[in-house]
């Protein structure tokens, strides 16, 4: 539908290393699909779409997408049917805008919700399953600073990370996965299946002995999660994170 709408815009959204474009996939009650790694949608059911874009210098990416999704005909055409859109809301912020917040606070609470599979690699595309504080919060560090302005890119270390902050998941929420992200096909012609391994459920993080730099970025950080996702694969349903900070 992007395509149709902007050729360009799709384009750059597919071959861009930034990776700009989120997209938490559509999200709410499914039937079983006789086909492999598909889900089916169900008649009178209502499904939510989350969409953010970080990159500044992309914003035309999000209007394509509204022009695509909203003005364009309010109607997705399926194999089997028609999707309809029945509300749209937008938000938009700067970095600038949530370290201010992220400043204004004092001994703040995280807390995210991981709704969809997050696959943060960490080391040879192996990916973990843990909501690991130096894992989630280094992720959203390399997606802030290659989207920021100079001026406003964080200096954070996954040392001062680890050693200030407490992640407290709920055992209740937290599951793992093993999800499709791409099929690619190999230099035999035959196509192969990409898999990463990810984690659902609700985190807190806490501040122990931080100062009020490290405090500031990594709330700063946990707040900009809801726009850029965490993890790989956001673009394609992965890493939805729903994030609120209690002061």
């Amino acid at each position: 539908m992007l395509e149709a709408v902007d050729a360009d815009v799709s384009g750059h959204i597919h071959d861009s290393s930034l990776g700009s474009l989120h997209s938490s996939g559509l999200r709410g009650v499914f039937g079983d699909s006789d086909r492999a790694y598909h889900k089916l949608l169900l008649p009178d059911e209502t499904y939510q779409l989350t969409l953010g874009v970080v990159d500044p210098a992309d914003t035309e990416i999000f209007q394509a997408l509204v022009n695509a999704l909203v003005l364009e005909g309010d109607l997705i055409e399926l194999s089997h049917g028609e999707l309809h859109v029945e509300q749209f809301e937008s938000l938009n912020t700067t970095q600038a805008e949530l370290l201010d917040e992220a400043g204004s606070m004092d001994n703040p609470t995280i807390e995210m919700s991981f709704e969809t599979a997050t696959c943060i690699e960490e080391a040879d595309e192996i990916t973990t399953m843990f909501p690991h504080r130096g894992a989630v919060f280094l992720s959203l560090l390399g997606k802030w600073n290659r989207s920021a302005p100079e001026e406003l890119e964080l200096d954070l270390s996954r040392e001062a990370i680890e050693a200030n902050v407490i992640e407290k998941p709920d055992a209740r929420t937290y599951d793992t996965h093993s999800v499709l992200v791409n099929r690619v096909k190999n230099e035999d012609g035959e196509t192969r299946n990409l898999f990463r391994q990810g984690f659902t459920g609700d985190c807190a993080y806490e501040f122990k002995g931080a100062s009020e730099s490290v405090e500031n970025a990594v709330t700063a950080l946990g707040m900009f999660a809801e726009y850029s996702g965490v993890g790989s694969a956001v673009a394609r349903g992965c890493g939805q994170v729903n994030s609120e900070v209690k002061d």
